[in-house]
């Protein structure tokens, strides 16, 4: 019976998407977070830290070359860029800081760095992680305006702010499901960080983990099919999958070194992150094998 449990466990394990051997893509000396490809699969953008002494956002090819810095004459600092869909936008945080204070509002410009303008100013509350809807027409976002981090949705254009979480915890970093109907997102309501999905409009909220470590940055893959995750629920930060209802959860990056910051390649058959497994921050790359 036991080497029946074996042989079933070896075969299950067979089935489950692993990562193949990742390539390195590029070193990126200093701080880089939040990283995002691309929907024409030609570019990386992420958030780099330290550098000049600000953070900023910068863009690589998908094969490593032309880093490049998107607002290098930006006085303050900006992160946690998002693309539009036709990878022609970029929607992100700018942080306009007065003392040791910011006040955290949302711009957008051209992939390029031109044409630099505000979206969603700065009123009495911070404005953070905005995600367009693959259809381009929304985007999701984290705001503290009713005194709390929850999830909102507006119109691209910042028109018609809704919110669609109230709860008192900390909710964050919302990802969009493909077909536009749901929206999962991290969450602290339960005690620790967890990832929930909710009803495009607010409604059915669900917890999809529930370990007892912390799970954040959910993404979405453009086919629909998983859900890729940070969790630290191994002893350090790495990569996991599991399907949108929260089934089969997986770690993927499978490795000693902190994993962080998924993005999912717009076919949904590579899977890129940040991780400092070989002593310096680099982005990742490696295939997801088929279920």
């Amino acid at each position: 019976m036991r080497c029946l449990s074996i042989a079933f466990a070896l075969g299950f394990l067979a089935f489950q998407p692993q990562a193949t051997r990742p390539t390195r893509l590029v070193k990126i000396s200093g701080f880089i977070q939040h990283l995002q490809w691309s929907p024409d699969g030609k570019k990386f953008l992420f958030t780099r830290g330290n550098f000049g002494g600000k953070m900023g956002l910068w863009t690589v090819n998908a094969d490593g070359t032309d880093l490049t810095q998107l607002l290098p004459k930006a006085t303050m600092p900006h992160f946690d860029g998002h693309w539009s869909p036709d990878s022609k936008r970029i929607v992100f945080v700018y942080d306009i800081l007065q003392g040791t204070d910011g006040k955290l509002q949302l711009d957008v410009m051209n992939a390029d760095g031109s044409g630099q303008k505000n979206l969603l100013p700065h009123k009495d509350a911070f404005e953070e992680s905005p995600r367009f809807s693959l259809d381009g027409k929304r985007i999701a976002w984290t705001s503290t305006r009713n005194k709390n981090q929850d999830i909102w949705v507006m119109n691209a254009d910042g028109s018609k702010p809704k919110a669609l979480t109230t709860d008192l915890a900390i909710d964050h970093s919302p990802t969009w499901a493909p077909d536009g109907k749901q929206i999962a997102f991290a969450s602290a309501r339960a005690g620790n960080l967890d990832i929930w999905v909710m009803n495009a409009d607010g409604s059915n909220q669900k917890r999809l983990t529930t370990d007892p470590k912390m799970d954040y940055w959910p993404v979405w893959s453009p086919d629909g099919k998983h859900i890729a995750f940070t969790s630290n629920r191994d002893g350090n930060y790495e990569i996991y999958l599991m399907n949108p209802d929260g089934s089969n959860q997986r770690n993927f990056s499978q490795h000693p070194g902190n994993d962080n910051y998924a993005a999912w390649a717009p076919d949904s058959k590579k899977l890129a992150w940040i991780s400092n497994r070989d002593g310096e921050y680099a982005i990742y790359v490696a295939e997801v094998r088929p279920d």
